[in-house]
C-alpha cells in the first residue's frame, strides 16, 4: 500500500506551463508504475501518462503527447508531470496512480488545473 499526494495545480492562461508533484510514502518497492490521470467536469476519468517506476519508459495520451513529459526521482519517491502549451481543454482535476505489482492500485486526492483562455 502506497500514499499518494498531489501538488503544483492552479490556474494558468492558455500557452502557460506548469508542474505537478506526486509525493509516493509506504512502500514504494512494490511498485511496478505510476500514472496520471485527469478528470474534467462532466466527463470520465482519462489517463494522461505513465511511466515505469523501474525502468522509465513512458506512455502518453494522444492528446498530450509532445506537450506533456511524465517522469520520477525514485531517490525522492516523487513523480512528475511537466505540462507545457497547455489549453483550455487540459482543464480537469489530475490525479496520480500507482500500480502495485500484487495488482492493487492507490490514487491521490487530485490537485486543480485550470487553464483561462
Amino acid at each position: 500500500q502506497v500514499q499518494l499526494a498531489e501538488s503544483g495545480g492552479g490556474l494558468v492562461q492558455a500557452g502557460g506551463s506548469l508542474r505537478l508533484s506526486c509525493a509516493v510514502s509506504g512502500r514504494t518497492v512494490s511498485i511496478s508504475g505510476m500514472n496520471w490521470f485527469r478528470q474534467a467536469p462532466g466527463k470520465e476519468r482519462e489517463f494522461v501518462a505513465g511511466i515505469n517506476w523501474s525502468g522509465g519508459s513512458t506512455s502518453y495520451a494522444n492528446s498530450v503527447r509532445g506537450r506533456f513529459t511524465i517522469s520520477r526521482d525514485n531517490a525522492k519517491n516523487t513523480v512528475y508531470l511537466q505540462m507545457s502549451s497547455l489549453k483550455p481543454e487540459d482543464t480537469a482535476v489530475y490525479y496520480c496512480h500507482a500500480e502495485m505489482q500484487t495488482g492493487t492500485r492507490s490514487w491521490g486526492q487530485g490537485t486543480q488545473v485550470t487553464v483561462s483562455s
